[in-house]
């Protein structure tokens, strides 16, 4: 069964395709449980997937760490005045909001942005899941803005909204990992837009990585 390989994939240490639906964004991220994460991640997130590498967290470990939305902290922000809040994005074109908090740095990583810095800002934040005082250590350790973005997933997960950000975290949940995982979209440099999910499934088959369907990932969901 693809989840059961998907769920044994990501306890090794290694990759899963997801591909979210033709009705959202039809996008296939490559995902990993961020406990995991080395710099050979990152760079193989880089060369073989392209988009952006953002970190998913669960909600009860981001409401611990006082995280928030953007919108809402820009929403809020009196730096901004009425004009310019007009930009801020209520929902995307496939319908939901986004789930983009603050972006961070670990504070031992120089630019940030090598893989190996952004491996150590990732798995860092996962394993501060483990930690008894995660706030306290998540303000002395990390630094905002930086270069590796932060996803909220919804509270209720899949019941609330079906992205990459929700399927990505509840995976992790069911292979009873941290809920925090790095994902990255894969493009396409033929036709410079996402890669299709045909083309993804040939590159799973080719590189024996699982792919799940998230239309699959939801029924297994609502009977689960």
């Amino acid at each position: 069964m693809a989840l059961d390989d998907a769920i044994a994939s990501l306890k090794r240490g290694e990759f899963v395709l997801l591909y979210d639906s033709g009705k959202r964004e039809n996008e296939v991220d490559m995902v990993v449980a961020a406990q995991f994460v080395t710099p050979e991640h990152i760079s193989r997130m880089r060369q073989n997937a392209g988009g952006l590498i953002c970190l998913a967290i669960g909600d009860s470990f981001a409401k611990s760490l006082n995280l928030q939305y953007m919108h809402h902290i820009l929403s809020r922000s009196s730096d901004m005045d009425s004009d310019s809040k007009q930009m801020i994005m209520g929902t995307a074109p496939y319908g939901d909001h986004p789930t983009f908090s603050i972006s961070i740095n670990h504070k031992q990583t120089y630019t940030g942005i090598t893989d190996k810095d952004r491996a150590l800002t990732i798995k860092e934040m996962a394993n501060l899941y483990r930690s008894s005082n995660a706030k306290k250590e998540f303000i002395s350790s990390f630094a905002t803005p930086g270069h590796v973005p932060l996803l909220l997933a919804s509270n209720g997960l899949l019941a609330k909204r079906q992205g990459h950000t929700e399927m990505s975290v509840y995976l992790a949940e069911l292979a009873k990992l941290s809920p925090v995982t790095a994902i990255c979209e894969m493009m396409d440099a033929q036709t410079y837009s996402a890669l299709s999910m045909e083309k993804a499934q040939k590159f799973a088959k080719e590189n024996a990585i699982p792919f799940i369907d998230g239309k699959e990932l939801l029924e297994f969901s609502k009977v689960h």
